[in-house]
């Protein structure tokens, strides 16, 4: 199916939703046409080989999970319940997945970083900094191997030794983008390279699109480190709220473009203000409990998942004075 159909049509979704995705491939080899699969030939078609794929995939290191699946992540359940955006949305009908670790294990506890492709150097390294304090709280960084802000909360998370998720918009065999390529390989060996668009697919502004849904809905919450008035990471943090989850932005200079949608969130009341890990996870902990929470006795917060381990975050001091006036 994530062959014939492209990623996120919420048509699809409702039709394999409604059939199984085994009935609705009958169908479309039977002569169903129009709508996602209009473009489809009828050789095209026939030429599908799902089992070839999947063992073309196995050869490359690559498997494909559903939700049926104990590795699928059961939080993505929650993209049922919201409404399309850019007319892409629903629970994604499988991942292809680069690299050995069980995904719903990775991703237990985790946190999207996303912002600006034309990251400041301000941004960057904010980005990565706390990427890695995160990391040192065991927590795993989601972002989309980008250029700017999401290689920097990548190589943060990678610093620290921590865990880290790149969620593309084409198939984890392709590194995109092509300057990416030794830091994908890393992630792929160290963490995990995850999409719902088949090996060998190209991306595109709809898979773009669609791939920030599942970004958002893979984590807690969504911290924007810098974004301008349209920068693709403001979808992402739209899915993120859709999914009543925290949203928190940092704040950059007032003069900065690529801060302006970031504080245009906060402005909103779309966002809360974050400057640092301590604060992400504190936000984060605000959290209501849902079902596996578990309790921090120390804050008596409520935590999905693991615990949260109480360390030091390096470059925080732990007891905060007054300034002296």
């Amino acid at each position: 199916m994530t062959k014939l159909a492209d990623a996120g049509d919420p048509q699809v979704a409702a039709l394999v939703g409604q059939f199984g995705a085994a009935p609705v491939v009958d169908l479309i080899r039977g002569g169903l046409r129009g709508g996602a699969w209009s473009g489809w030939s009828e050789q095209a078609i026939a030429q599908i080989d799902p089992a070839a794929d999947l063992e073309q995939a196995e050869r490359q290191g690559i498997r494909f999970i559903i939700p049926a699946d104990e590795e699928w992540p059961q939080q993505l359940a929650a993209l049922d319940q919201c409404s399309p955006q850019h007319d892409r949305g629903g629970v994604p009908l499988g991942l292809w997945i680069k690299g050995d670790q069980p995904l719903a294990e990775v991703t237990r506890a985790a946190v999207t970083v996303d912002g600006s492709r034309s990251a400041s150097p301000y941004g960057a390294e904010h980005a990565r900094s706390i990427s890695a304090d995160l990391s040192a709280q065991q927590m795993t960084i989601v972002s989309g191997a980008a250029f700017g802000i999401d290689q920097s909360a990548h190589r943060g998370a990678l610093a620290a030794e921590g865990l880290t998720v790149a969620v593309l918009a084409c198939g984890v065999d392709r590194a995109y983008p092509a300057a990416h390529a030794d830091l994908l390989a890393t992630i792929g060996q160290r963490g995990l390279i995850v999409s719902e668009c088949a090996p060998g697919t190209t991306p595109s502004r709809t898979r773009f699109l669609a791939r920030s849904r599942i970004t958002a809905a893979l984590s807690e919450g969504t911290v924007v480190v810098e974004a301008a008035q349209r920068s693709g990471a403001l979808n992402t943090a739209r899915w993120s709220n859709e999914l009543h989850r925290p949203v928190m932005g940092v704040p950059g200079p007032v003069s900065s473009i690529t801060s302006e949608g970031v504080h245009g969130l906060v402005r909103a009341g779309q966002a809360t203000m974050v400057t640092s890990a301590e604060d992400i996870i504190e936000d984060l902990g605000a959290r209501p409990m849902a079902s596996g929470a578990e309790l921090d006795a120390d804050s008596h917060r409520t935590r999905r998942g693991r615990p949260l381990v109480q360390r030091p975050i390096p470059g925080l001091k732990e007891n905060r004075q007054p300034p002296s006036r």
